[in-house]
């Protein structure tokens, strides 16, 4: 793909981002006037990253699903960052997207085989997230697990080796995460953190990577 192209699939990321904010305050209450939301410019900067990062991994066929899907997923930090939700209607566009896409791709290319990974992709997302869900102690929703399983299906199309990566990478970067707070003071142990950025951003690394 050419740098022209990356480039302004990059700029229309940093418009998704930018967005975004406004959109995600649209799924949280705010009763009392008062609640935070992430800073729109690193939100821009942040989906130009994301939309260039995917465009820079290729003319993959499913890249025209994978970005609505990106632009669903930073609203989805958004609410969840602010409220710690990941409201059903959004996870639900991702399930869509990430199902349409394998689905067209499979239909272009006669490859199957690949649409087949991606529902086994959702399915064990979906049942491993779950069970870590039913642990005793667990801070998973099962808002964790629907949106698990959402992304399970285009990173199970895009192959095993960026599947294996996506199990693997949102407990890294949550449990990095969660000990630079927990150095630098701004959470206790006991302080609920959010999840879903974790999924999204070891997905979109799994993508780039995978």
């Amino acid at each position: 793909m050419s740098a022209l192209l990356v480039t302004g699939i990059a700029l229309l990321g940093a418009a998704a981002g930018w967005a975004a904010v406004p959109a995600g305050r649209s799924f949280v209450p705010d009763t009392d006037g008062r609640v935070r939301t992430p800073n729109r410019s690193v939100l821009a900067l942040v989906g130009a990253v994301v939309f260039g990062g995917l465009a820079a991994r290729g003319a993959d066929p499913a890249l025209a699903a994978l970005l609505p899907v990106a632009a669903t997923g930073l609203v989805l930090v958004v609410t969840d960052l602010t409220a710690l939700r990941l409201p059903d209607p959004l996870v639900g566009l991702v399930a869509l997207g990430g199902g349409l896409g394998p689905a067209a791709a499979t239909a272009a290319t006669g490859e199957p085989r690949h649409l087949a990974v991606a529902v086994a992709g959702a399915t064990l997302s979906f049942i491993g997230y779950a069970l870590l869900a039913l642990l005793p102690r667990a801070r998973l929703g099962f808002g964790d697990v629907k949106l698990a399983a959402a992304l399970g299906l285009p990173l199970g199309w895009l192959g095993w080796p960026a599947l294996r990566l996506w199990l693997l990478l949102p407990h890294v970067l949550a449990g990095v995460t969660v000990l630079v707070l927990l150095a630098a003071g701004r959470i206790r142990r006991d302080t609920p953190v959010p999840f879903g950025p974790a999924l999204l951003g070891g997905a979109w690394l799994a993508a780039v990577l995978g």
